[in-house]
């Protein structure tokens, strides 16, 4: 059971997707298959992503030139488990990658000589960090049942910025040609702890 406020929120953002005509999207995933999506790959969506999806379940958009994503959509009902599970990892493997490249954090002590042993001492501080959750391509909602209105972040590796407010935002200024403008007092909240440390 998710909450009204989460379930309209993710409703709101599938209508809003749907009207812009900008993707196919299929009819919504079941309580049966989140179920098996969730037990598969260990974790749960946030009560907006989960309406959302629920909704309607986009999985294909007209190929655009210098699109850097083949499938930016997870395609939860019928995509391969491999690439689903790599589009999930996305936000650690990018930060593991710029690790290796020389980034770490403060917090974790003195950087290990080599990239390799950086690698793997972060990979156990990384062991904790919240789950991220792909909306569409590097933009990531926080997984978690029971949660909604977090910002949608665009990552990648510690590059991680704000996209939208909540998931309707987000759909607004992914998809709408001229993107909506904001006010002048736009300041979404940090909500997901670690990863907001880089925003």
């Amino acid at each position: 059971m998710i909450g009204d406020e989460g379930s309209r929120l993710g409703r709101e953002a599938a209508r809003r997707l749907a009207r812009l005509d900008c993707c196919e999207i299929e009819e919504g995933l079941t309580d049966a298959e989140f179920a098996r999506i969730e037990g598969e790959f260990g974790f749960e969506f946030a009560d907006d992503h989960r309406a959302f999806l629920a909704t309607g379940l986009p999985v294909r958009q007209p190929t655009e030139e210098g699109q850097t994503w083949e499938k930016p959509w997870p395609d939860w009902r019928n995509g391969d488990p491999d690439e689903l599970r790599a589009h999930l990892d996305w936000p650690l493997d990018c930060l593991l990658g710029d690790i290796r490249h020389g980034h770490w954090r403060e917090g974790w002590g003195d950087r290990p000589d080599t990239p390799e042993a950086a690698v793997a001492r972060a990979r156990l501080s990384l062991a904790e960090v919240p789950r991220m959750a792909p909306v569409y391509a590097h933009r990531f909602l926080p997984a978690g049942r029971g949660t909604f209105g977090h910002p949608v972040l665009s990552m990648r590796g510690w590059d991680v910025i704000y996209y939208g407010t909540d998931l309707v935002d987000y759909v607004s200024q992914e998809f709408e040609e001229p993107r909506p403008e904001r006010s002048g007092d736009w300041s979404p909240r940090a909500t997901v702890p670690f990863w907001r440390d880089y925003l």
